[in-house]
């Protein structure tokens, strides 16, 4: 059976469980939580995409991005995304501001992905298990390696965490 999602009107009101590949498609309101998982030192873990991801696979991106299952509050899936993916669970999640509604529409590969996403900031400094099913691959980096990597190479990450890396003030412009 395939994945479903909780959908919103434009006025972020409940409208039904629609399959994933229809509200990627379509262009339809959905929740997603986005982690940064930060070390004590302020170096950033980033996770390369798996190869058979349907979006953006083998792609930089955050330490956890999470789509909510339906009814799932934006905590309880970055908590759920962080045990999955990295296996890294006891962390305090700060909100990285409010929740924004974010539009992403690239018809060269079919998708219109509109969603209502949730930032989280934690530190963590223990031992990271990916999940090889979801990650390829995490890097530690420091802030200033990831302004240079993303100076160089832009195209080598999803277009939300270059969005958010800015617009969340991850690093300066």
């Amino acid at each position: 059976m395939s994945e479903l999602f909780e959908t919103f009107d434009e006025a972020g009101r409940p409208t039904g469980l629609v399959e994933r590949s229809v509200v990627h498609t379509k262009g339809l309101w959905h929740r997603a939580a986005h982690v940064w998982l930060f070390t004590s030192d302020g170096r950033l873990h980033v996770q390369r995409r798996a190869a058979d991801k349907d979006l953006y696979p083998n792609l930089w991106d955050f330490s956890v991005g999470e789509h909510l299952t339906p009814g799932e509050s934006f905590e309880d899936g970055a908590r759920r995304g962080l045990q999955e993916e990295l296996n890294v669970t006891d962390v305090i999640l700060e909100p990285m501001g409010e929740v924004r509604r974010m539009r992403l529409d690239a018809p060269e590969l079919g998708i219109r992905d509109f969603e209502l996403q949730q930032g989280f900031r934690a530190c963590h400094d223990g031992p990271i298990v990916p999940d090889p099913g979801e990650v390829s691959e995490v890097r530690l980096v420091s802030l200033d390696e990831l302004a240079r990597w993303l100076d160089a190479s832009p195209r080598a990450f999803t277009p939300w965490f270059v969005t958010d890396v800015f617009e969340l003030g991850i690093i300066e412009r």
